[in-house]
């Protein structure tokens, strides 16, 4: 199962003036830069805990329905279901309604038995499953500490961008905020 992002977040959960305020930066020299670390902090936190912490729109692509009849993407929270496709052997997609799909949003799972799908005619990604992901539009909808991490991650890259040299390091995630997404976060196997 792979996944692609087809729509970001409209917006970023922290904004420059309220980075700005957090850094207590009063001038606009450094505003570029500033908004590319809160966008890199978002997508950092998101990396590590898999979750879409704006609303967004990704492509969740398979080889196949899932014996099991439940589909559990990589990514949460899961919100919606836009649209679902199967492809048959010459490359040509059907839409499958997607009324006959179950969003479990609690379990993070889109449920629909097999046996009432359309087999893909393709072998390698023969479905395409259209999800809406992430808790919400506005940044007082995620949770609180994941916001906090991203303050002080901004700061943390803000405050060390010199120290990026030959011979220097800095760590990509200062210990207070590994500890703010810690129970968040979904290891790799």
């Amino acid at each position: 199962m792979s996944a692609i992002l087809l729509t970001g977040p409209a917006s970023e959960p922290l904004s420059l003036t309220e980075a700005k305020d957090f850094l207590r930066v009063e001038h606009d020299d450094d505003d570029s830069v500033i908004a590319a670390l809160i966008g890199a902090a978002r997508n950092h936190v998101e990396a590590l805990t898999r979750l879409g912490l704006m609303m967004q729109t990704w492509r969740i692509v398979l080889d196949r329905w899932p014996e099991q009849g439940r589909i559990k993407p990589r990514l949460g929270p899961l919100q919606s279901l836009a649209a679902a496709r199967v492809y048959n052997e010459a490359n040509v997609a059907s839409v499958v309604d997607t009324g006959r799909f179950v969003i479990d949003r609690a379990a993070g799972t889109i449920a629909a038995p097999c046996w009432s799908l359309p087999p893909p005619g393709r072998a390698v990604a023969g479905i395409e499953l259209d999800v809406a992901i992430g808790f919400g539009a506005a940044s007082t909808d995620m949770p609180q500490v994941l916001l906090q991490a991203i303050r002080m991650l901004v700061a943390h890259w803000y405050e060390n961008r010199s120290l990026v040299t030959i011979g220097s390091s800095v760590a990509m995630l200062p210990p207070s905020v590994n500890a703010m997404i810690s129970s968040y976060r979904v290891m790799s196997l």
